[in-house]
């Protein structure tokens, strides 16, 4: 049952989490490109960007099944109590905090600048990368904790 918890597990994660990742990371610069002709925006790029926040949205919400299974693996590995689990735990709520309160309401910001025909200001949009980017660090040391795991007995 462990294999198969982590399995499922591992599959949300990637399912899930990676398509948060690339869209959110895609989204700054394609919200700076919708004014780069000088007139209104570009609507196909404003399209681009709409649906790069609608991944984030959607795949937010299925990612809420990588915690949840990785409770489940962990209570059947009996690591609930390691260190490096505790670690990932913190980090996850920590990217999963940065997400819903910084990352999501300022894509929702700038759409709403594209929709009203406003120029996107570039501080807007660096902030965005600047958080986009401490959201993907945090996953990407979640990923690292859960391959290497301290004071495992695997052998990795």
């Amino acid at each position: 049952m462990t294999k198969f918890l982590l399995s499922l597990h591992v599959l949300a994660a990637i399912v899930a989490v990676g398509p948060v990742t690339v869209a959110a990371s895609m989204f700054p610069p394609a919200a700076r490109r919708a004014h780069a002709g000088g007139e209104g925006p570009d609507a196909a790029v404003v399209s681009t960007v709409r649906m790069l926040h609608r991944i984030c949205r959607v795949y937010s919400g299925i990612g809420l099944a990588v915690p949840l299974l990785g409770f489940a693996t962990a209570a059947a590995m009996g690591v609930l109590g390691d260190g490096w689990l505790i670690t990932s735990i913190a980090l996850t709520a920590a990217a999963a905090g940065v997400l819903v309160a910084f990352v999501l309401p300022r894509q929702d910001e700038l759409l709403g600048e594209l929709s009203a025909s406003r120029p996107v200001e570039r501080a807007h949009t660096a902030q965005l990368a600047m958080f986009t980017g401490i959201f993907n660090l945090l996953w990407a040391t979640v990923t690292i904790l859960m391959i290497v795991r301290p004071g495992s007995t695997t052998g990795a």
